[in-house]
C-alpha cells in the first residue's frame, strides 16, 4: 500500500517543476530588483572608495599642518546633517551606525586609532566603544576602570571609553574619581541600551552556587537575582565579560552579560533581560590625554562637564548656581559625591547645555569660577548622536 505522502513518478516529476516555477530565485520581478540592487552596491563601493581617497587627501593635508586625524565634533555634525536631511525610507536611527562605520574605514586608512576600554571581549564597555568610534580600531583590553585612565594617560591608547552614569543605578564613582587624579578629559559621549542576561554553560537555573558580575549589573539585576537566585552567592568581580569567562570554565557558575559575551564564552542564555529596570541605560564618556589631542571645538550641540566644590555656609551652594541661571544656561545633571578630603565636605558632578567657548557658557563659568572653591572643566564635547 502506498502512503499518502507518496507519489507516482510523473506526477513528482510535474510537483516539483511547478514548484520550480514558483521559486523565488525564478521569479522575474524579485530577479531585476535583485539586479538593480548589485548594481547600487557596485555604484556604493566605487563611491566608498572615492570617499577613501579624499579621507586620505585629507590625512596629507593635516600631517602638512600638524592636525589630529580625529574630530568629533567634525563627525558629529556630519551625522547630524545627514540625519536631519535624510528623506527615508532609511530610518534615520540607521544612519550614525552606518556613518560611524564608513568614517572609521577612512580613518584607519590614516592612523591606527588605539581605544581602550573595560575588557575582556564581549563587555558594554566594547559595545560602546566600537558604536563611537566603529570596528576599524585597535581594541585595548583593560582590567579596571582605573587601568583604562592609567593606560591612556600614559599614551599606550589615543582614547579610553569609560562608564560614567547608569539609569538605574547612578554615577559610577570609580571613572568620576579618577578626573580628579588623571589629566585626561572628555571629548565625546554615547550611550547604551544596557540589556543584561542571566548566562550558562547548561541551560538550566538549577545548581547554580554562585553569580558573577560587574557590583553595578548585580546592582541592576537585584530584584531578579532575589526573585529567582535568593540562595546564590553575587560574587563581583572587574567585569561581566569576566564573570562569563568564569562561567565557562565552572558549570556552577552563571554570570550576567550580554549575548555577545555568552556567544563569545560559549554560554547558554538562560534568562533574558533581567535587569530591574527595561529601560536601563549607561552612559560612557570618551577621553583622552589634552597633550595628544585637543579639545573639541563647539559644534552646535554640546555637552560641558564639570566639578566644582563650594564653602560650607549657608547658601554657597544656591550662590554658585545663580550664575548658570543668569546666563541662561541649562542644568542637564548634578550629582554629589564625598570629597575624600575632609568629613562631610562634597563634589558636585554638573553638566550643563553648550560649549564652553559659547558666550554664555564661558560667562557663567567666569562667575563660578570666582565663586567655587574649585571648578575643573572636565570636558565640552558634542552630544551622543547614537
Amino acid at each position: 500500500m502506498r502512503t499518502a505522502s507518496a507519489c507516482a513518478p510523473a506526477s513528482c516529476e510535474n510537483l516539483s517543476h511547478a514548484m520550480a516555477e514558483m521559486s523565488p530565485t525564478n521569479n522575474p520581478a524579485l530577479l531585476a530588483l535583485r539586479s538593480e540592487i548589485d548594481a547600487v552596491d557596485r555604484e556604493l563601493l566605487a563611491l566608498l572608495n572615492r570617499r577613501a581617497a579624499l579621507a586620505l587627501e585629507v590625512g596629507e593635508v593635516k600631517k602638512l599642518e600638524g592636525s589630529v586625524v580625529f574630530r568629533p565634533e567634525r563627525e558629529a555634525q556630519v551625522i547630524d546633517g545627514l540625519k536631519s536631511s535624510n528623506p527615508g525610507p532609511l530610518g534615520s536611527d540607521s544612519v550614525a551606525p552606518i556613518w560611524r562605520e564608513i568614517m572609521s574605514a577612512c580613518r584607519a586608512l590614516e592612523t591606527p586609532t588605539r581605544v581602550a576600554y573595560l575588557g575582556p571581549a564581549g563587555t558594554f564597555s566594547e559595545e560602546a566603544a566600537l558604536g563611537f568610534f566603529g570596528s576599524s580600531i585597535v581594541r585595548v583590553h583593560c582590567a579596571s576602570i582605573d587601568e583604562v585612565f592609567r593606560t591612556t594617560a600614559a599614551g599606550a591608547a589615543d582614547f579610553g571609553v569609560v562608564p560614567v552614569e547608569n539609569s538605574t543605578e547612578g554615577m559610577v564613582a570609580r571613572s568620576l574619581d579618577q578626573f580628579l587624579v588623571t589629566p585626561l578629559f572628555i571629548i565625546g559621549e554615547t550611550s547604551l541600551f544596557v540589556r543584561h542576561n542571566l548566562l550558562r554553560k547548561t541551560n538550566s537555573l538549577e545548581g547554580i552556587s554562585a553569580v558573577c558580575a560587574h557590583p553595578q549589573a548585580l546592582a541592576q539585576c537585584h530584584m531578579w537575582l532575589n526573585d529567582h537566585l535568593p540562595h546564590a552567592e553575587r560574587r563581583p568581580v572587574a567585569s561581566n565579560a569576566e564573570g562569563a569567562r568564569l562561567a565557562s570554565l565552572d558549570p556552577t557558575l552563571a554570570a550576567v552579560a550580554s549575548t555577545r559575551a555568552g556567544s563569545e564564552w560559549g554560554l547558554h542564555v538562560v534568562s533574558p533581560a533581567i535587569q530591574d529596570d527595561a529601560n536601563n541605560r549607561t552612559r560612557f564618556a570618551v577621553v583622552t590625554h589634552p597633550e595628544r589631542h585637543p579639545a573639541p571645538k563647539a559644534s552646535g550641540h554640546d555637552c560641558t562637564s564639570l566639578v566644582v566644590t563650594v564653602s560650607n555656609r549657608p547658601g554657597a551652594l544656591h550662590d554658585m548656581l545663580v550664575p548658570l541661571k543668569a546666563n541662561g544656561v541649562s542644568m542637564t545633571k548634578f550629582e554629589s559625591r564625598p570629597s575624600r578630603v575632609a568629613l562631610w565636605e562634597y563634589l558636585f558632578f554638573v553638566d550643563i547645555e553648550g560649549h564652553r567657548d559659547d558666550a554664555n557658557v564661558a560667562e557663567a563659568l567666569a562667575e563660578v569660577d570666582r565663586i567655587a572653591g574649585f571648578l575643573k572643566v572636565l570636558g565640552s564635547y558634542p552630544v551622543a548622536v547614537l
